[in-house]
């Protein structure tokens, strides 16, 4: 297939605009009494999630028709294999998040090329911040450059479930436990701002989960890993990852890898990366 004509700023461009215009969407149903119900692997879905879901394939592949699409909401069509590009998108992430009333749920949408995101947004409506970068033209935070800020001796700020809290307990961490946002693409991409200085994330993420913020933390400098086998790669066969951190303090880094492997495991060769039932919640 030749090479999409379009340079990786366009798409984000065109990602940008989706992304505005499904938050409002989004916005609609937000706190009001939305249909909702759970999917097979117990994870929620809302009637806002399915809305989104449609306006986003119907724009983003009028304007680029030869781009492949994956998206949580919609049925995995192998043909994407096949594409150059491919638009990886998750309507609403964090839906329980959404569905409570919470304000840090997002639109979460990726443009990538041979297994690498180049283009990605995470969009937040209710808070007002669109989180965007392409590949090779830095990080921005509602049009402006995204530059961490930290507090001078400030103990690392670290989110994750209780059990890698534990590990790095037991390893005589320094640290504060950080806010939990349901939305995990939101959450990453606050390690770009400085809010977090790691995150560390279960097994069982997918493409859609991750792929716009890695971009965006690849251009802020931060470091995105599967602890297992490094940085991840998007739009394969099986869209599911290992256990993920996002270090702004790449001191933190043998300690959040080491206990996350310790609580999570590495899937042996060949092995499909199955997702793991410990809550994430602090």
């Amino acid at each position: 297939m030749p090479v999409p004509a379009t340079t990786y700023s366009e798409d984000l461009e065109l990602l940008r605009a989706s992304a505005v215009a499904a938050g409002i969407i989004a916005s609609g149903f937000f706190r009001r009494d939305v249909k909702s119900w759970n999917k097979e692997n117990a994870s929620p879905v809302s009637e806002a999630d399915i809305m989104v879901d449609r306006y986003l394939a119907a724009s983003l592949l009028r304007a680029r028709p030869t781009y492949g699409w994956l998206s949580e909401e919609t049925t995995d069509n192998p043909s994407r294999l096949d594409c150059e590009r491919v638009f990886v998108v998750d309507p609403i992430d964090g839906t329980g998040g959404f569905l409570r009333g919470e304000d840090s749920w997002s639109i979460s949408l990726a443009v990538v090329e041979n297994g690498v995101a180049v283009a990605g947004v995470v969009y937040a409506p209710v808070r007002d911040e669109m989180y965007a970068a392409a590949k090779g033209e830095g990080a921005r935070l509602n049009g402006k450059i995204i530059r961490r800020v930290r507090r001078p001796g400030a103990a690392p700020v670290i989110p994750a479930a209780g059990a890698v809290h534990q590990e790095l307990q037991q390893a005589g961490l320094n640290y504060t436990r950080g806010p939990y946002y349901p939305s995990l693409a939101y959450r990453l991409v606050q390690v770009a701002t400085g809010k977090l200085d790691a995150v560390a994330s279960r097994r069982g993420s997918q493409d859609w989960d991750i792929a716009g913020a890695a971009v965006i933390l690849d251009e802020a400098g931060v470091d995105i890993a599967d602890v297992c086998v490094g940085f991840p790669q998007f739009n394969k066969r099986d869209v599911r990852h290992g256990a993920l951190a996002a270090l702004g303090d790449m001191s933190l880094k043998p300690l959040v890898h080491a206990a996350l492997i310790k609580v999570y495991g590495c899937p042996a060769e060949g092995q499909a990366v199955a997702a793991h039932t410990t809550d994430e919640r602090i």
